[in-house]
């Protein structure tokens, strides 16, 4: 079956097409996938989500399935091992800011929240539904100016307010897909 598509889904690529069809705009609440996107979105900085999509199953076994108490301990004999990595993006400002990210996400447990009711929050826990036309859709918002400057306060790395909307809108914090496509008219 032929489906309209937002305009960015990549045809070609089976990966992007279901992470479009069964992730992207789609509310989760998971917390092991809230703390994999955030990472995975920091590590596209400056490169195609397409490469990083083709990537993920290698980032997941190289972080030990995204468990931030784990990678909050890592060494720097896992991080040579890391950036030896072909498998992943060989950054060292992006592996870094992974363990950052992962100290960052305990002390925000320690603090009681989970990273779940701490995002939901900025969007009173309900999925902000846009109306762009298509392929208008912004680069960055006030609101991921604001969930930027509190990550970062928080300690977090690779969150500047484009990296945090492309975050939003994977992990459905926004619904941005367009009028056209058929996942909109599905809700």
């Amino acid at each position: 079956m032929n489906q309209t598509r937002c305009s960015w889904a990549n045809m070609a690529n089976p990966r992007y097409l279901a992470y479009h069809d069964h992730e992207w705009g789609v509310p989760c609440h998971d917390e092991n996938t809230l703390f994999e996107m955030l990472n995975l979105e920091g590590a596209q900085a400056g490169l195609s989500w397409e490469t990083i999509l083709n990537k993920r199953a290698n980032y997941r076994a190289a972080f030990d399935g995204w468990d931030a108490e784990i990678i909050a301990r890592y060494d720097a004999a896992k991080v040579a091992a890391l950036l030896a990595d072909a498998g992943i993006v060989r950054n060292r400002l992006k592996v870094a800011a992974t363990i950052t990210n992962a100290q960052a996400y305990l002390r925000l447990r320690d603090e009681g929240l989970t990273l779940d009711c701490y995002l939901w929050a900025f969007v009173d826990n309900a999925p902000i539904v846009n109306h762009w036309p298509s392929g208008a859709r912004p680069a960055k918002t006030e609101l991921s100016d604001r969930l930027s400057k509190d990550l970062l306060k928080r300690g977090f790395k690779f969150v500047g307010s484009t990296i945090v909307y492309a975050y939003m809108q994977g992990i459905g914090m926004v619904d941005d897909h367009d009028e056209a496509c058929f996942k909109r008219a599905s809700r």
